[in-house]
């Protein structure tokens, strides 16, 4: 087992696609809630986000900025993770000769989950860590307290963080199983995560009553909810407190736990071909 999991994790290290995904998600992440934000505060043209203030860009705000952006555009690049992880055994036909040195398949599979879950964690510590930087610059700058939420506080955040994170690798990794390739689950997984999933909040949700309540039940809108529980603004793009956080995060939790016991009876019953 240990051994599946250090070599899926060499992978994963390896890997330029990887390195640029997390270059990606970082700038991503400073830019709209570090970057921009203090541009607008100190314009005084910023919108909503600046009309908060500095208030919004302080240590003390570390744990709901950093995982505001993984209901959504954080977490597409996470997707793109899981589906790369997968998919591109089967676009490099390697499965078969993986599958011929021994392990199970479902002894390869959870190698490939637990290097993923690694890599999950890494993603959102690397987050904490640039928007500490950040924050601490903003504050020196400003004059601002640098007081950093409590060690609870944060163990908190990276605990849901990675909750978060893992799901949606792992709703990458299951669409790679059932799709057998990249290019149409990544497509798919990225139309409903940046698209379905916000046209239904924005336009679908305030007109018909019962997509409302279904809201409620998805994974995307349970993610923003458990992020607005941990401080994240509603102002930030999938961020809305439908459901409470203890909620939000069991419906997340099941979500996970649905799409890796998905993809391991997929992959369990099905011809690799």
């Amino acid at each position: 087992m240990w051994g599946n999991v250090t070599a899926e994790l060499f992978k994963l290290v390896k890997r330029p696609a990887n390195w640029l995904l997390l270059a990606v998600a970082l700038v991503l992440g400073l830019l709209f809630t570090y970057v921009i934000p203090y541009a607008g505060y100190r314009s005084g043209t910023g919108g909503p986000t600046a009309d908060r203030g500095l208030a919004a860009m302080i240590p003390a705000q570390l744990v709901g900025n950093s995982v505001a952006g993984l209901p959504v555009f954080l977490g597409a690049i996470l997707v793109i993770l899981g589906v790369l992880a997968v998919g591109s055994e089967y676009g490099w036909d390697t499965w078969k000769t993986v599958l011929t040195l021994g392990p199970s398949r479902l002894a390869v599979y959870a190698g490939k989950l637990a290097a993923l879950a690694v890599a999950a964690l890494a993603f959102v510590l690397a987050l904490f860590v640039a928007g500490a930087a950040a924050s601490l610059i903003i504050a020196a700058v400003e004059d601002q307290p640098m007081a950093f939420p409590s060690i609870g506080d944060l163990a908190t955040g990276l605990g849901a963080g990675w909750l978060i994170a893992a799901m949606w690798t792992a709703f990458g990794v299951v669409l790679a199983v059932l799709l057998r390739g990249v290019a149409l689950a990544l497509g798919l997984g990225l139309v409903w995560l940046l698209a379905v999933q916000n046209l239904l909040a924005g336009l679908a949700a305030p007109l018909v009553d019962w997509i409302a309540q279904a809201q409620k039940g998805l994974p995307g809108p349970n993610a923003g909810a458990l992020a607005a529980a941990l401080g994240s603004t509603p102002d930030t793009p999938g961020v809305d407190a439908l459901v409470g956080g203890s909620q939000a995060a069991l419906v997340v939790a099941l979500y996970l736990a649905g799409f890796l016991v998905a993809g391991a009876l997929v992959l369990r019953r099905r011809d690799i071909l």
